[in-house]
């Protein structure tokens, strides 16, 4: 068996790290505010808006499985939409699951990273606005008192009001 295939998927799963990086701060957090900010408020239902964004980035994988498999792009082009569809499902599992609970697995986070990655994501939506936002990241994160610093820094703008027990 050629390692080929599955290098291709790994690296393709590490690279969406850094497209998704880059799609959360400047697209989603930029000209595509109007579907993320349902994703910073209380979501009343089960949807929000945001949830169109796993439908248009499900698009490229779909097109690249559909081109290797059936028409002939080449492996290449199933390999690294498998890997899209693999950092799909990942993202859903800490995103959806684990971060937003939005299905109760029970997941208490125990090791130093997930409760690093968890928390850098807490962070980020402390603040409800377009901008002021830190940690953009899914599977990587600074550390959580830097990020805790930077909103400090920029005078905690769009932090909102914590809620008392």
């Amino acid at each position: 068996m050629t390692l080929t295939g599955p290098l291709i998927l790994v690296t393709t799963v590490i690279g969406m790290e850094g497209f998704a990086y880059v799609a959360h701060r400047w697209v989603m957090h930029g000209f595509g505010w109007a579907l993320h900010k349902s994703h910073h408020r209380a979501r009343p239902g089960t949807w929000e808006l945001n949830d169109l964004y796993a439908v248009i980035f499900a698009g490229p994988s779909i097109v690249l499985l559909l081109g290797g498999v059936q028409l002939g792009w080449g492996e290449w082009a199933t390999w690294v939409g498998a890997g899209i569809a693999a950092y799909g499902a990942i993202y859903f599992g800490f995103h959806d699951i684990i971060v937003h609970k939005r299905i109760d697995a029970h997941y208490v986070p125990r090791s130093t990273y997930m409760k690093r990655i968890v928390q850098a994501h807490r962070l980020h939506h402390v603040v409800e606005t377009k901008h002021g936002t830190v940690s953009f990241g899914f599977l990587w994160a600074p550390r959580p008192e830097d990020l805790k610093a930077e909103l400090k820094r920029r005078g905690n703008a769009g932090v909102r009001e914590s809620v008392g027990r």
